[in-house]
């Protein structure tokens, strides 16, 4: 199973040589893009289904040494990765079907359809990895690639800085994780998985604080969580098939993956688990309350993902780690449906604002089922997904004891606000797209056609697990019992039920109906009103910005580094560069009165050669005087 493992990793990166290296025939680069995805669908699959409840099941191949260390490629499968592996390739398929069709006749389409081949491997490699220095690879060869990604359409004066933004923010995060990785590895004598987990389980790592928030930076970075959050909303500049694989599914799902891989190192971390607390509960919030106030339909998703991943990195901080993944692995198939559906509304109207749409239930109605289901996932209504991953982490939350008690504290009060944000937003983005009028638009007639087929399956396949992954739980008596053994992994897991029920489940379904409610009333009043404009108020302007956080680090940081810049190249040009054209200008000074004496009269030269004689016989009478 293994080397299977192995195989689903390189099969998408072989698609993507090969893509790049055939040229823009549309046959060959859609055969090549979607069929060693589908392999690799394939056998993560059956990965999957033969590692069962066992445990981890290693195979490496050494290829050198660096020093003390053994340099080893090979792979680590566990129920963890095994699940997510399914998850990264199951979205990459659905979004290569998805994108023959709504960017298949684009003269770019080739090296867009080989970069999501290749982010593809790279984080199957971070998920199948058994070394930390591959799982490094894998996890900078993603950024380079969503670079790529989202800067797709460059000739956008938005999509540029989009791009700029993403990769400088992320790396600020790789840096510290960098160090992260290096110091486990150092202190641990080796950079396998394995060894790593038994140090932090020993207990034998020195200052495992420092390394659990060092590792924490790149986590930040990865996942879009504050103060390292501001590029994701600005990503939805990219193509929305990216989105959905981008910020659903892979790169920022990796920086959630790696906290439970490694789960173990930030246990032993009290300070660092409360500050992922703070740092989950103003991320949560505030991305919720920013999504309300969107009007276009990607930053919508793009702020929900924000804060969705934060009820993730919640949930890690107060010890539910299985509740966390449960919602990672759900988020991923609900919220890439939602970003392709809203990609075939968009692609319909022509439009990524919501006060172009309304009424579209009627004219796009297998788009309008497919995305409502994946609402209400994200919205948390039972018996749909959503709801037992945020039922479980704020169950997770209320029953945290120990070092968790204090961070559990915290995600449960915000966890509880969030939910009901969450629904209000969700309703009033699928009010505002499905239901009133249709606005007076030039393309009216084009939402009256439904997508073509090879874009409605992605978003039924997809649409299935947002349903149907909540029976599970229904069915069984707690996620341990259900999805636990898949982990392979005892003792990393919370001991809480995914679903605890109970009072958690009460209070946040009162958030839930009476955000709801609010949000149904305003639009019942005028439906032709934003909702967000009437509940919000004057403060829709500060959170239709971001809270103006972006304008706050180019303060904080953008301008001290252009004004460090100008003086360093005022420096450079006016004092280092000055002292260089100094020397230059003394050399050629002093050749010019070398060039003047050198002028051929041997008179001349005579009556230099006596008057130096005689300078020197006065210096040389002068010193013996005075001696």
């Amino acid at each position: 199973m293994n080397t299977l493992a192995l195989l689903a990793s390189v099969l998408p990166a072989f698609g993507a040589a090969v893509t790049f290296a055939g040229g823009r025939d549309l046959r060959h680069v859609k055969f090549w893009s979607t069929a060693p995805v589908a392999a690799a669908l394939v056998l993560t699959l059956i990965v999957a289904l033969d590692h069962g409840s066992g445990g981890p099941s290693i195979h490496t191949y050494s290829i050198g040494t660096a020093g003390a260390f053994h340099v080893e490629i090979g792979t680590r499968i566990t129920g963890l990765s095994a699940l997510t592996a399914v998850l990264v390739a199951g979205v990459a398929m659905c979004v290569q079907a998805f994108s023959t069709t709504y960017l298949g006749g684009e003269p770019r389409y080739a090296s867009y359809a080989a970069l999501i081949s290749l982010f593809t491997a790279a984080m199957l490699t971070v998920v199948y990895s058994a070394d930390l220095i591959v799982l490094l690879v894998g996890w900078e060869i993603m950024g380079a690639c969503s670079y790529f990604l989202i800067g797709h359409y460059w000739e956008k004066p938005e999509a540029r800085p989009a791009s700029i933004k993403a990769f400088l923010m992320t790396k600020a995060g790789d840096v510290p994780f960098l160090f992260g990785i290096i110091a486990l590895g150092v202190q641990a004598h080796s950079f396998q998985l394995n060894a790593v987990l038994a140090a932090a389980g020993n207990d034998s790592l020195n200052h495992p604080g420092w390394i659990a928030a060092l590792l924490l930076c790149g986590v930040l970075g990865k996942s879009a969580q504050f103060p390292l959050h501001s590029w994701l909303p600005d990503a939805m500049a990219g193509p929305t098939p990216i989105s959905a694989l981008i910020h659903a599914a892979t790169m920022v799902a990796a920086g959630i993956y790696v906290v439970a891989l490694l789960y173990p190192v930030f246990v032993l971390a009290p300070a660092v688990l409360i500050a992922m607390a703070v740092i989950a509960a103003i991320t949560m919030c505030g991305a919720a309350l920013c999504a309300f106030a969107q009007t276009d339909v990607k930053k919508i998703l793009a702020y929900s993902t924000v804060s969705q991943l934060a009820y993730m990195l919640g949930g890690l901080a107060v010890g539910g780690r299985s509740q966390a993944i449960y919602l990672l692995l759900v988020h991923g198939a609900f919220k890439a449906l939602l970003f392709l559906a809203a990609g075939v509304v968009i692609h319909r109207i022509g439009s990524n604002e919501l006060r172009a749409m309304g009424g579209l239930r009627f004219r796009m109605p297998i788009t309008y089922g497919t995305m409502t289901i994946g609402l209400l996932a994200l919205a948390g209504i039972p018996p749909f997904s959503g709801f037992f991953g945020k039922e479980g982490v704020l169950g997770a939350a209320y029953n945290a004891t120990g070092e968790f008690a204090a961070p559990g504290k915290i995600v449960l009060i915000f966890g509880l606000i969030t939910a009901g944000l969450t629904a209000a937003y969700a309703l009033r983005l699928w009010l505002g797209m499905f239901h009133g009028p249709f606005p007076d638009a030039p393309r009216e007639h084009e939402a009256k056609v439904e997508a073509p087929q090879a874009e409605l399956i992605p978003l039924v396949l997809l649409a299935i697990p947002a349903a149907a992954l909540g029976i599970v739980v229904l069915f069984g008596t707690g996620f341990s019992r259900v999805l636990g053994g898949w982990y392979g992994e005892q003792g990393a897991a919370n001991a809480a039920d995914l679903w605890p029920g109970g009072l958690t489940t009460l209070i946040s379904l009162l958030f839930v109906l009476g955000f709801s409610a609010l949000v149904y009333l305003a639009w019942r009043r005028d439906e032709e009103a934003d909702p967000a404009v009437t509940l919000l108020g004057p403060a829709r302007d500060v959170l239709l910005n971001g809270f103006y956080f972006d304008r706050l680090i180019n303060v904080a940081l953008v301008v001290p580094t252009r004004a460090a810049a100008r003086f360093v190249g005022y420096f450079d040009t006016n004092v280092l560069d000055a002292y260089v054209r100094g020397s230059g200008s003394g050399a050629r000074g002093l050749g010019t009165v070398l060039r003047r004496v050198q002028n051929g009269s041997i008179q001349f030269y005579l009556t230099c050669l006596f008057l130096g004689v005689v300078i020197m016989a006065a210096v040389y009478a002068y010193v013996g005087t005075v001696s």
